[in-house]
């Protein structure tokens, strides 16, 4: 086996670190399987249950059953000779009840080191092959809508939720709904990426604008409505888009930056934390919010629109924030992270604004469906066309331009299909009350599938390398390699979110 890279002091940590405690596990393991054994044993003995019906147990059967950890020791000396020791000291003397006490987390732990092998394997030796990418419309498209067809066949579902708000079953902007958005977007920036379908790059930015849209909408929401700004619930957000990712460095030596949705996610839930959590007292007064979002837009302005400012604010951060492409090794260290970064920098407060006004809106269709059939027709109608008439002219002037010119205009128009979407996809109560639980299954592992793909489903092969090649399991059978690899990488991903 052939290892590609230098071998790093953090790789040779994590390994060393691991592997302890795969083996606590499986002694962990052992003594479970021993104590059921034994238990097993006594459920089955005449004897034992005799002395069950007698209310006593002979002395020589307790120690047996002690050893195979089935009883718990009378003596209060026994069972504190060890409890004032920390668990990592009771760890490194591998103690039974504490191993036994704590199979399932090492477990856990263990299956999460494997996975982590597994990625390097897959990325970083020659243990398997690689293929290259290959792009072909048709096949594109056909696994694409034979994905949809199967999904509407197999899960095509109707909620009956109601509005939090007012109680009704309005369900605008419901959560199987978002689910189901972040699901075939998905979908369609995996095989992007899978089969390097080039020609839908603007779509793919269309995609991410409005995940970072849904991270403004979602924290707004929650902290606006919860009022939660504890130090434990902002604490658990970080660990949830970053665990993963952290491992991923470390285990592969890839700078944070290549997963670069991890860190736009990061610092956009960062800005709308800070954002409603200062002076969070006031967030009931509509002025202070309205202040809150210019000063946003300042902020945004400041950073990324002023020459010179963007490079003075990160520059600190270059050893966390920087990133070299090896095909590109003369750009700066902060180009990628200004490059991406900036392409979303003002959706997230759009979000934000969105979330602000959702009950409002909620309100406004609820008396919509209330009114006579003639005069709800029209107004929904009239959306419809404004939506659609506003998305073909999007499309015409701004989505068809090349990918270098439309990048330029991307920060300032990404608000515009999103904004059309969301009008369509709820233009009446029976359209939105559906969704595909399939596609919003996905939707519920994207961070996962995000990071995953590039390490077990493509291939980079070096560190920091963009994945420009695809894991062959199957060599020369590019569609059942396509079958097995995808599902293995839908498993896995499916597990690390679990």
């Amino acid at each position: 086996m052939t290892i590609v890279g230098p071998i790093t002091p953090g790789q040779v940590s994590f390994f060393l670190g691991i592997f302890p405690v795969i083996s606590a596990w499986i002694y962990a393991e052992y003594l479970e399987f021993k104590k059921n054994s034994l238990a097993s044993k006594a459920r089955h003995s005449d004897v034992n249950l005799v002395e069950i019906g007698n209310g006593a147990v002979k002395e020589d059967d307790r120690a047996v059953l002690l050893e195979g950890g089935g009883l718990q020791s009378a003596s209060p000396r026994a069972r504190s000779s060890t409890s004032s020791f920390s668990p990592i000291f009771k760890f490194l003397m591998m103690d039974e009840t504490f191993l036994a006490e704590n199979r399932l987390t090492l477990r856990a732990i263990s299956e999460f080191g494997v996975l982590l092998a597994y990625y390097y394997i897959c990325d970083r030796t020659d243990v398997f092959a690689s293929s290259t990418k290959n792009y072909n419309r048709d096949l594109f498209l056909f696994l694409y809508f034979l994905l949809i067809i199967v999904s509407a066949i197999t899960s095509f579902t109707r909620h009956h939720d109601k509005s939090p708000f007012s109680g009704k079953s309005i369900l605008y902007l419901n959560r199987h709904q978002t689910e189901e958005w972040k699901g075939w977007m998905q979908v369609l920036f995996l095989m992007y990426h899978y089969f390097a379908a080039t020609e839908i790059y603007n779509a793919i930015r269309i995609f991410i604008a409005a995940y970072v849209w849904m991270t403004g909408f979602g924290n707004f929401s929650y902290y606006y409505v919860r009022k939660d700004f504890s130090l434990a619930r902002f604490a658990q957000m970080m660990w949830r888009l970053n665990f993963l990712v952290f491992f991923c460095c470390v285990v592969l030596n890839n700078s944070y930056t290549l997963y670069y949705i991890c860190p736009m996610h990061t610092l956009f839930t960062l800005m709308v934390y800070g954002a409603l959590g200062i002076l969070s007292k006031y967030n009931e007064h509509g002025s202070v919010i309205a202040l809150k979002i210019i000063a946003c837009f300042l902020v945004v302005i400041l950073v990324w629109e002023v020459p010179g400012v963007f490079e003075l604010l990160w520059s600190p951060f270059t050893f966390f924030l920087g990133y070299t492409d090896p095909a590109k090794p003369n750009l700066s260290r902060l180009h990628e992270w200004h490059f991406r970064s900036g392409l979303d920098r003002y959706v997230w407060i759009i979000g934000m604004i969105y979330a602000y006004y959702h009950p409002t809106v909620e309100r406004w269709m609820e008396k919509l469906e209330e009114t006579e059939v003639k005069r709800r027709v029209s107004i929904k109608m009239a959306v419809a066309i404004m939506a659609l008439t506003v998305g073909f002219f999007w499309f015409e002037y701004i989505y068809k331009l090349d990918k270098i010119t439309y990048n330029k205009y991307h920060p300032y128009t990404s608000w515009i299909p999103i904004t059309v979407y969301l009008c369509l996809r709820n233009i009446t109560q029976s359209f939105r009350s559906y969704s595909l639980t399939l596609f919003a299954w996905l939707g519920k592992i994207t961070l996962e599938t995000y990071i995953s793909q590039i390490h077990i489903w493509l291939r980079s092969g070096i560190p920091d390398g963009q994945p420009k090649l695809l894991l062959s399991l199957i060599p020369d059978y590019p569609m059942l390699n396509f079958m097995l690899t995808t599902s293995i990488y839908i498993a896995v991903s499916t597990w690390c979110h679990l």
